[in-house]
C-alpha cells in the first residue's frame, strides 16, 4: 500500500491474471480490502474473547469496532505506512483514528503475526472454497463425456504408437482419476488447515498470561474462542518447520553457543584452525534437503508430459529421481536422528544472553501492565519504543549497558507500574506457557503418532561418512 503507485492507474502495472482471466470472487479473496477488513474481523473476535474472559473492554468499544470494519481509509494506512515503515502498525492506527473509544485495547496482546497469518489461512481456506467446486464441476463434466463416449473405439496409443483399442470415455477416466486425486487432496489440505489462533510474539502465548495474570485456563479458553469465531476445528503451533529450517536453527545456535550438535572426542572441525567445531552433520542435512526439494520437480514435470495412454519418456528419469528421493530422504534421517541423538546445551551461555536482553524482552510485559492499570496500548507502546531507542544507541554507538529499565523508572507516565518492575523483569514470566505446550502437544499429538512404531524406538542411527 506505501509504494508501488496506483495499482488500479493505467501506468501501473497489474496482474492479467486479475485483470483479465481470473474469476471476481477469486480477485475479492485476495485484495487489500478483503484483507485488510480480515485484520480488523480478527482484531474484533480478539476483544471480544478477551472481554468475555473478564479484561476491562466495553460493550461500547466493542460496538465501535463492529460499526467501522468495512470503514477503512486506505489513504491514511498508506500514509501510516510510510511514516511508521510498519504495515500492522499503520493499520492500527488507521483503525483508531476511526474508533477513538476503542483504539487503547485495539491489538491488545496480539502480534503482527496474530492478523498477517491468521488472515492468510482464512484466505487460503476461503480461496480453497472457491477452488473446490470449480475442479468438482470439471470431474462431472467429464465424467458425462466419459458415460456417453464409453464404449465408442478410438485407437490406444503407447510411445504415441498405435496401440490396442480403447474408447473415448476410457481415455478419459485417466484424466479423470487424476482430477479426482487432486480433489481429494485439496480438500483434505482444506479440512487440515489449522488456524494460528492467539500465540503472542513467540507461540507461548507470554502477553496473554500476563493480561490474565497467570490464568492457563483463561489462555487456552481465548486461543479456543478466536479459533471457533474464524470458523476453524483446531488451531496450531507459531511456525511450520522442516529439516532445512531444524539444522539451519541447530547451526545458528551453535554459533551463539547455546546448543551443538555432537561432536566426537576425535573429531576435527576444521583443517586450517583447531579450535572450530564447525556443525557438518546439520551442514549435511541443509544441503541434502535442499536436494529433496528439487527432486520434486521431475515427477511433476515428467507427469505433466505424458502421451494418451502411456509412453516411455518416464523411464530413465523415474530410475534416477525415485531412487535418489528415498536414498536423499534416508540419509536426511540418519543424520538427523544422530543429531537429534547427541544435542548438546549451554545453559549458563543462553543465561548471560537473555541477562542482556531482558530489559527490551520486558517490554511487552510493561504494555499489558500498563494497559492492566488504565493506560493505552498504543500510546505506551510508542513511549517505549522511544525509550528502547535511547537505550539501543548507548548498547551500540558507546558500548554501555541495556539502561531500558532505569529510563523506564525515571519516566513519570509509567509511575502506576514502578513497584512491579521487579516481578515483571522475573525471567521465568517471560516464557509463558511454554512447558505446558510442550506436554500438551507431547500428550496429544506426537506420542499418539508415534505408537505404532515403538518397536523400532530403541534402533540407533548409523552416521555415515
Amino acid at each position: 500500500m506505501a509504494a508501488g503507485g496506483d495499482h488500479g492507474s493505467p501506468d501501473s502495472y497489474r496482474s492479467p491474471l486479475a485483470s483479465r482471466y481470473a474469476s471476481p470472487e477469486m480477485c475479492f479473496v485476495f485484495s487489500d480490502r478483503y484483507k485488510f477488513r480480515t485484520w480488523r474481523q480478527l482484531w474484533l473476535w480478539l476483544a471480544e474473547a478477551e472481554q468475555t474472559l473478564g479484561l476491562p473492554i466495553t460493550d461500547e468499544q466493542i460496538q465501535e469496532m463492529k460499526s467501522n470494519l468495512d470503514n477503512i481509509d486506505f489513504k491514511m494506512a498508506a500514509e501510516e505506512e510510510e511514516r511508521l515503515r510498519h504495515d500492522v502498525m499503520a493499520h492500527v492506527h488507521t483503525f483508531g483514528h476511526c474508533c477513538p473509544q476503542a483504539a487503547g485495547i485495539i491489538h491488545l496482546g496480539a502480534t503482527s503475526c496474530y492478523v498477517g497469518d491468521n488472515t492468510d489461512l482464512i484466505i487460503l481456506r476461503n480461496a480453497l472454497d472457491l477452488l473446490l467446486p470449480k475442479l468438482a464441476r470439471v470431474i462431472s463434466r467429464l465424467a458425462d463425456f466419459a458415460k456417453e463416449r464409453a464404449s465408442l473405439p478410438t485407437l490406444g496409443f503407447t510411445h504415441f504408437q498405435p496401440a490396442q483399442l480403447t474408447t473415448v470415455g476410457k481415455r478419459c477416466c485417466l484424466w479423470i482419476q487424476d482430477l479426482c486425486m487432486d480433489l481429494q487432496n485439496l480438500k483434505r489440505v482444506r479440512d487440515d488447515l489449522r488456524f494460528r489462533g492467539v500465540k503472542g510474539t513467540t507461540g507461548t502465548q507470554a502477553s496473554f498470561l500476563q493480561l490474565f495474570e497467570g490464568d492457563d485456563h483463561k489462555v487456552e479458553q481465548l486461543d479456543k474462542m478466536v479459533t471457533d469465531k474464524a470458523g476453524f476445528k483446531s488451531h496450531g503451533s507459531q511456525t511450520l518447520l522442516h529439516t532445512d529450517s531444524i539444522c539451519t536453527d541447530i547451526r545458528l545456535l551453535a554459533n551463539l553457543k547455546e546448543m551443538e550438535e555432537p561432536f566426537e572426542k576425535q573429531q576435527i572441525g576444521s583443517s586450517a584452525m583447531p579450535y572450530k567445531r564447525n556443525p557438518m552433520r546439520s551442514e549435511r542435512c541443509c544441503s541434502l534437503a535442499r536436494h529433496l526439494m528439487t527432486l520434486v520437480m521431475d515427477p511433476l514435470q515428467t507427469a505433466s508430459v505424458q502421451w494418451f495412454e502411456r509412453t516411455l519418456d518416464d523411464s530413465a528419469n523415474r530410475r534416477i529421481c525415485l531412487a535418489e528421493a528415498f536414498l536423499t530422504a534416508d540419509t536426511i534421517l540418519n543424520t538427523l536422528q544422530n543429531i537429534s541423538e547427541g544435542l548438546v546445551v549451554y545453559p549458563k551461555v543462553i543465561e548471560r544472553r537473555i541477562r542482556q536482553e531482558l530489559p527490551f524482552m520486558a517490554t511487552e510485559n510493561i504494555i499489558m501492565a500498563m494497559v492492566k492499570a488504565g493506560g493505552s496500548r498504543q500510546d505506551c507502546h510508542e513511549k517505549i519504543r522511544v525509550l528502547s531507542q535511547q537505550a539501543a544507541s548507548v548498547v551500540k554507538q558507546e558500548g554501555g549497558d541495556n539502561d531500558l529499565i532505569e529510563r523506564i523508572q525515571a519516566d513519570a507516565y509509567f509511575s502506576p507500574i514502578h513497584s512491579q518492575l521487579d516481578r515483571l523483569l522475573d525471567p521465568s514470566s517471560f516464557t509463558g506457557r511454554a512447558s505446558q505446550q510442550v506436554q500438551r502437544f507431547l500428550e496429544e499429538e506426537v506420542y499418539p503418532l508415534l505408537k505404532p512404531y515403538e518397536s523400532v524406538m530403541k534402533v540407533k542411527a548409523e552416521l555415515c561418512l
